[in-house]
Formats: C-alpha cells, structure tokens, sequence
C-alpha cells in the first residue's frame, strides 16, 4: 500500500517539478501538493526528492566585479553621462562582468567604442586581476591605433585604478575618466 502510495506520490512530485521549471525545493513543493488536493507529509516529500535526486536548480549568485573600495588615485568624471561622440575613437569604456560555467567563474573585460557601440577589445580571465582589463584595453589599441586624447571612461574599480593601468593609458596618450562611486547611471 504504502510502495504504490510513494509511486502516486513521486510522480506528482516528477509533474510539479517539471512545471515549475525546476524552481521548487522540498518546502515549496510541499506546498505545492497540498495546494492540489495531495495530502502529504513534509518529511515524506523531503524524503522522496532526496532519494530521486530531484532538486531545485541552483540559483545564479551575485558576483560583486568592482571592487571601488580601495586607497588607489580616481580619475576625475570627464563625460558627465554625455555618451555620445561625434566620430569613432573619441571615447570608449570598458567594464567587466563574469560568466558562470560548469569549471568556476570566468571573467570578461571588454572595451567598446561608444560612437558605435562596437566592441573593440576584449579579455577573458578566470581572475579579475589588473592584466584582465590592461589586456582588452591593449587589444583595442593594437587594432584601433587612436589618436592622442581619446578618453576611456569605467567605473572605480581597482583593477581600472591601478597604477599598471593608468600608466597604460598615459603611455598611449589615453585620458581617463571614472564614474561617481557608486553610480550605474555614470556608465555607458
């Protein structure tokens, strides 16, 4: 009796975690089986679910990419959320952002030409470290070949801030400007 009950009981439970796409846990679907007339323990759903190996899917994490509290040197603001040039190569940002795979975290840099839109440079690390935005900001130099006083503009964070960076930039004659801490509206 009890066998053919786990059974009934499992394949509502296969049903409801195929509808809701995966989202429910033991305690919401619970919940969920007693909405529907099934009446059902919570220890016997936990149970259940545990030993079919049926989970909820994991939700993604927040992953934090700027780090702005740090003691470094800020660029002071020179677009003034006026991110629209006249002519390519006048202004570009970059930022970074990470993507989620089955190995950890990998993180992309990227540097776009705000005349366009276009993707100019570009680096992927499984680190946040300086070398990851000094990389892309590299590529898009290499295949732009700017002239002196384009303007790069991102946010605070250390990586953009460092000394290795920003002497970068002064080398190819590149001025920086950084975002109010704190502040999306800032960026492109």
């Amino acid at each position: 009796q009890r066998r053919v009950s786990d059974e009934w009981a499992l394949a509502n439970i296969r049903v409801i975690h195929a509808d809701v796409k995966r989202e429910y846990g033991w305690p919401r679907m619970h919940q969920e089986l007693l909405r529907r007339g099934i009446r059902i323990g919570k220890k016997r759903v936990r149970q259940l679910m545990q030993r079919h190996a049926i989970r909820a899917k994991d939700k993604r994490r927040f992953v934090a990419t700027t780090d702005s509290k740090h003691a470094l040197p800020v660029s002071p603001n020179l677009v003034q959320r006026q991110f629209n040039p006249d002519a390519p190569d006048q202004l570009w940002c970059g930022d970074i952002t990470y993507l989620p795979t089955q190995e950890g975290w990998l993180y992309l840099a990227g540097v776009i030409d705000l005349f366009n839109r276009q993707i100019v440079g570009w680096s992927i690390k499984p680190h946040m470290q300086t070398s990851l935005v000094k990389d892309a900001m590299t590529m898009a130099y290499m295949r732009r070949q700017p002239a002196p006083g384009l303007i790069f503009h991102s946010d605070r964070g250390s990586q953009y801030c460092s000394r290795e960076f920003q002497q970068t930039l002064s080398t190819w004659q590149i001025r920086s400007s950084m975002s109010r801490k704190g502040d999306c509206w800032d960026n492109a």
